[in-house]
Parts: structure tokens; sequence; C-alpha cells
């Protein structure tokens, strides 16, 4: 799942130069492990981990970490953001599931991106409040030919909104077309929890 990234700022000014071929080497592995895997990895058993972290002299939790960031070179494409600010289209389309009242009203179309806002409500006096105070993350799918990362969100007790940036910028007639908001575990997960919310417009 693509979210929206701070700048990455060089955290020290110090450099081994002689560690330089060994660096260029790792990105020729890089390369070859992510054509050979087609790009999805997947992520190594733990007992693979603790084999490596024995024979090379290395942290177990290092590796871990590094075989993480490694999983999805996808997650660090380049974001988009919106500019050029076009009008407003309006979709009106909401959905109830369980406890929960999902809706998503209108998108902001830009020159180079569409901005979408899904929203989440429920009652908080119910017996599920408890529940439905969990923090809850979704990922907006679109297709093949889009890509759609959360810009943004926040809430209040009973609602939730999330901001969704979608490149390159969606037609202003978006008939036919399916909002695919799926549920994962945690933003850093691309596990589903099983929760898709589908907004069809017709």
């Amino acid at each position: 799942m693509l979210v929206k990234r701070m700048p990455f700022e060089r955290p020290t000014e110090h450099y081994e130069e002689r560690i330089f071929l060994i660096d260029e080497k790792i990105c020729e592995l890089l390369k070859q492990r992510k054509e050979i895997s087609n790009n999805n990895p997947g992520y190594p058993p733990f007992e693979h981990i603790k084999k490596w972290a024995i024979s090379f002299h290395l942290y177990e939790d290092y590796l871990k970490s590094v075989f993480h960031v490694l999983r999805n070179e996808e997650n660090y494409k380049p974001i988009v953001e919106p500019s050029g600010f076009r009008k407003h289209v309006p979709i009106l389309k909401s959905v109830n599931h369980e406890e929960f009242f999902y809706s998503v009203t209108s998108m902001r179309q830009y020159s180079n991106a569409s901005l979408i806002t899904f929203n989440i409500d429920w009652d908080v006096t119910s017996d599920h409040s408890v529940n439905s105070n969990k923090t809850r993350h979704f990922e907006l799918y679109l297709g093949e030919n889009y890509q759609c990362h959360m810009d943004s969100g926040g809430g209040s007790p009973g609602h939730l909104s999330f901001n969704y940036v979608v490149s390159p910028a969606l037609p202003d007639d978006i008939s036919g077309m399916n909002f695919v908001f799926r549920e994962l575990g945690s933003p850093m997960m691309d596990k589903p929890t099983g929760d898709d919310i589908v907004f069809h417009v017709d």
C-alpha cells in the first residue's frame, strides 16, 4: 500500500568510499533479485534469516528489517502531488456494512491526478463503539492502470475520513467504474481482512 512519505534526508555526511564497489554490487544484485522474482519476492522464512545471521555474523533483527524494506519496491514509487485544480465531480455513493456507514461523495479533479475522499461513520452510543474506534486502514483499488495512495486522514468520535490520490487523473465521466476500498491489517502489511467496500458508479 502506497502512503504519503516525508522527504528523505541523508542521515550523515560520512561515507566510507572503500565500500563503493560493494554498494554498487548490492544495487546490481537488487536488480537481479527484482527480475528473477518478477518484482514479487515475498519475505524469507525466519529460519532462513536466522541461518544467514549466524553464517554472516549479522543481527537477526537487522536482517528482518532489511528484508522488510526489500519486500516490495512498489511501495517506494514517486508520489504524485495533485496540482492544477479543475473541478469537483459528484459521486454520491454509500454502503452500509455491519455497524459502519461508508460513503464517497465527490472527487476533486486536478490536471495530473484525482483526489477521492472516503468516509466512515458509526454510532458511538452503540454496543459496538469500542470495536468501532479501532484504527482502520484501507487501500483504494481502481485497476492496473491507476496508482492510488492515501494522502491524509483523520477523524473524531463516530467519524473517519481518508483522502486518496489517484494518478493519472480519472476521467470526468466515471460511469461504470468500481471504487474498491480494501481493508488491511495495518498500513505496512498487505494482508486483507476480508472486507471490501465497493462503490459502483452507474
